[in-house]
């Protein structure tokens, strides 16, 4: 039976900073909000604040916050990942009744998405899981959200998720918001967002290095080169604000702030979860793993230093004649950026593909490029060319044998190369550079030395292989049959 309290039209829990920035984002688009915190001050802070004057219901308990909703209920969570979530989730149910729907927008691993929406809907409840990207500028002026979970939930959120979206298009009226899939596969497809993201900013990082320390630019002329790339096929939101922190000066200092920054990298661990899945799922998501381990020996600042008082790089090198014409070598490091993403989003891509084989969902990956165009942190203008691949081929392999990125990577190829090689003779490390090229060559070449490894295998392990010639599975006897070593 509906309350007579019940005016609102969406409920939030959780009043961080994402949480107070999205209610703000929902109730701009002409919606009452109902909003709780578990820590009630916070509620009264905010209702007192930013939502002064504005259409909010500031609830102090969560029996509060569903009387305040109108039916069919909309309650979205946005509190941290874990138990915390399976614990509010117990706390609602109750308090709800059939075809309401419960919304988990946290960062959360899809396993429990998917264990979450089989439970929730046993008790005769919707569950929507959805991966929400943008950051707190996102969240208030429109983010890229994911959602998934129970069917029956989308045609209840769309019309307050499509509003609140991030709009891209001609006329900036395409929502960056659609029905990813069923189950968990909203919350992995921000999963595999946020790996690539993790892929994108070791790129990024990678040509930084190359461009200070090969060519010798500094913060001016790296702020100059940035913004030029952020005219191109490059223009991206992490390009554009990379370009920026080369222009922030040290406010307690000289110089820039950039290179007052510790060279420690944090993590939440989404880039580890795809990194681990893909493992799982036998797919090559190297760019992710490299990206992942190239935080992890970040994080170790104190051992690098004794290291490189002890180890030692490669001898003295003229930079200079290296690199050659530095405007040269700066389009090398481009063209390098440019193919390795390329790289990275078809991995990302082809472990979607193999996740929606694995767990029975009808992705449409075209939509999911779409997705992360606008309002997301890898935003970028590079995201129209993948939606269009597989517009026109839904069954697409992998993303290199498009025309469009085989062409890309053909023009790039030998720029790459180069600019690897000279990482190597200088001794700095671009592991996702290197990765992303093995990657490519691993990918184009019919035949790998794993005929030798099999071989190994059968040997200590009678693991048996397969032949060329013929079909069938067989084991050889190494041991019997190798040739005597000598004496």
């Amino acid at each position: 039976m509906s309350d007579t309290n019940a005016t609102c039209d969406f409920g939030l829990i959780g009043l961080a900073v994402m949480g107070e920035n999205l209610a703000l984002n929902v109730e701009s688009r002409g919606y009452a909000v109902a909003v709780h915190n578990r820590t009630t001050s916070k509620v009264d802070e905010f209702i007192g604040g930013r939502a002064a004057g504005k259409n909010f219901v500031g609830c102090h308990s969560i029996e509060e916050l569903v009387a305040a909703l109108k039916p069919p209920r909309k309650v979205m969570m946005l509190v941290k990942a874990g138990p915390a979530v399976d614990a509010l989730i117990d706390q609602l149910i109750p308090l709800l009744s059939p075809g309401d729907v419960i919304i988990d927008g946290g960062n959360t691993h899809f396993a429990d998405t998917e264990r979450r929406t089989k439970y929730v809907e046993e008790q005769g409840l919707l569950f929507c899981g959805t991966g929400v990207s943008g950051g707190e500028e996102g969240a208030l002026k429109g983010p890229s959200m994911m959602p998934g979970g129970s069917e029956a939930s989308w045609p209840l959120v769309k019309p307050i998720f499509q509003a609140i979206a991030a709009k891209v298009g001609p006329n900036d009226d395409i929502p960056c918001c659609e029905w990813v899939g069923p189950r968990g596969a909203g919350h992995y497809v921000k999963m595999v967002h946020n790996g690539i993201e993790y892929g994108d900013m070791q790129l990024i990082c990678e040509a930084y290095l190359m461009l200070k320390e090969a060519a010798g630019l500094s913060n001016d002329e790296l702020y100059d080169v940035f913004d030029e790339w952020n005219r191109g096929e490059l223009q991206s939101y992490l390009i554009e604000i990379t370009r920026d922190i080369f222009s922030v000066d040290d406010p307690e200092g000289d110089g820039r702030l950039v290179d007052k920054v510790l060279d420690v990298a944090g993590a939440k661990g989404t880039g580890k979860w795809m990194s681990q899945l893909a493992l799982d799922l036998g797919v090559p998501s190297t760019l992710v793993t490299a990206a992942v381990y190239a935080r992890s020996v970040s994080a170790v600042k104190e051992a690098r230093v004794r290291a490189g008082e002890v180890l030692e790089g490669p001898a003295e090198q003229d930079r200079a004649a290296l690199v050659g014409d530095r405007a040269s070598f700066i389009q090398a490091v481009q063209q390098a950026l440019y193919a390795s993403k390329i790289c990275s989003y078809a991995q990302g891509f082809v472990q979607l593909q193999a996740a929606a084989a694995e767990h029975d969902w009808p992705l449409n990956y075209g939509d999911c490029a779409l997705l992360w165009r606008g309002g997301c942190i890898i935003r970028a203008q590079f995201l129209d060319r993948i939606k269009e691949a597989f517009d026109e081929n839904r069954q697409l392999e992998n993303l290199l044998l498009h025309p469009y990125f085989t062409e890309a990577v053909h023009r790039a190829q030998a720029a790459w190369r180069r600019v690897v090689v000279v990482a190597t003779q200088l001794g700095l490390p671009v592991p996702a550079f290197s990765t992303a090229l093995a990657y490519y060559d691993s990918y184009r070449r019919p035949s790998l030395p794993a005929n030798l490894l099999q071989a190994q295998r059968d040997y200590f392990g009678a693991h048996t292989y397969r032949r060329t010639d013929r079909d069938g599975v067989f084991h050889t006897d190494w041991l019997h049959e190798r040739r005597q070593p000598r004496d």
